[in-house]
């Protein structure tokens, strides 16, 4: 046994490299566990860095010179903040606070309807049993409603944090724009000279992250955009707040568009009910989502590595759970770092013996 595991080790880990690469991956890994939280304004700087290196890239093609073109580059990413933050957030709140005001009478409203259903279906659900399955389901509303609230307490950020993440933000954002290629090259200098591997997976990576992380940033903005358009063209309730979570359900493959459709199905429900302006309002957000799958992803992420859904989902599920709603939007260039450093891991191949 000891033979088959050493003869293991010194294929996967025989070469300098691939013992410095788990050495890096053991270090980020506890890094991120244990000062997460610390380290998370330079996190969403960094992420918003690789979001706006891209129009960057796109000025100095046009020959504008690089330090202006991050100065240009930096003033659209303000002004887009500050309008989000003065327009965007108070306006999704007031809804939010407007639509769990009429909860309590939408759980009325479903409890009366159900209460009819052992009037025309004895045979089904008598009475007493519905109403222990009501009791059951109140019970667990209120569980859900008291947890929420709590998590909603102990999580929302003191006014001292929210000025730090407005102020330390963008300046992290200004400098990691400005100095990208110093700070690159000053992490290269703590590495070893010869780094092929390395350089393989830092090469498919930057191009694999950057092009994710752009192209699903411009899908939550176009899919969002438009939901919030058309739920104003039909005249539904809440619109930016169910717009809203149409552009974030993108983040997640597969699920995210079907979980979102309950909440807003429920709400024109109880604005039109059975009417044909809820018809059209399904048309056109099935529309939506036909064109986002079949039109917008393919063009966005055209050049994204094939991953099976199996391991989307399964990437999706471990770092939702580690992360949470980061771990789900990085889930699958994660996946993707995976593979990467599975096809490029140096291996010491050894020579298999068959004896007679």
């Amino acid at each position: 046994m000891w033979k088959v595991l050493g003869n293991w080790v010194d294929r996967y880990f025989g070469e300098e490299e691939a013992v410095l690469l788990t050495m890096l991956l053991v270090i980020a890994l506890v890094v991120v566990v244990t000062m997460g939280e610390i380290l998370a304004p330079f996190i969403a700087a960094l992420i918003f860095a690789f979001l706006l290196q891209g129009g960057i890239n796109h000025l100095i093609k046009w020959k504008v010179p690089r330090i202006v073109a991050v100065i240009l580059v930096f003033l659209v990413f303000v002004g887009v903040f500050l309008a989000i933050l003065v327009v965007l957030f108070p306006l999704i709140g007031r809804q939010a606070a407007n639509l769990a005001g009429e909860i309590p009478s939408m759980v009325k409203h479903w409890q009366d309807v159900l209460l009819l259903l052992p009037e025309q279906y004895p045979h089904l659900i008598s009475e007493d049993q519905l109403k222990d399955l009501l009791k059951q389901a109140s019970g667990e509303v209120a569980g859900m409603a008291e947890r929420l609230v709590s998590f909603s307490v102990s999580t929302f950020p003191s006014l001292l944090v929210l000025v730090i993440y407005l102020v330390l933000v963008p300046l992290l954002v200004f400098f990691l724009l400005k100095d990208k290629d110093e700070l690159l090259d000053l992490m290269s200098g703590l590495l070893p000279q010869e780094r092929p591997v390395m350089w393989q997976i830092w090469h498919e990576m930057n191009i694999q992250m950057a092009n994710y992380v752009r192209g699903k940033a411009i899908e939550i903005l176009v899919v969002g955009l438009t939901s919030y358009i058309t739920f104003l063209i039909l005249g539904l309730n809440y619109a930016a707040l169910l717009a809203l979570l149409v552009g974030l359900s993108v983040v997640i493959p597969y699920i995210g568009a079907v979980v979102v459709t309950i909440p807003v199905t429920v709400v024109a429900y109880f604005q039109w009910g059975w009417s044909g302006d809820l018809f059209w309002l399904v048309l056109i957000y099935g529309v939506i989502q036909a064109l986002d799958g079949n039109v917008l992803v393919p063009l966005l992420f055209s050049e994204a590595v094939n991953l099976h859904p199996i391991a989307i989902i399964l990437a999706v599920l471990v770092f939702g759970g580690l992360w949470g709603f980061w771990g789900v939007f990085f889930a699958i260039p994660l996946a993707t770092l995976v593979k990467a450093l599975y096809n490029a891991w140096p291996r010491t191949d050894m020579p298999v013996s068959v004896s007679e």
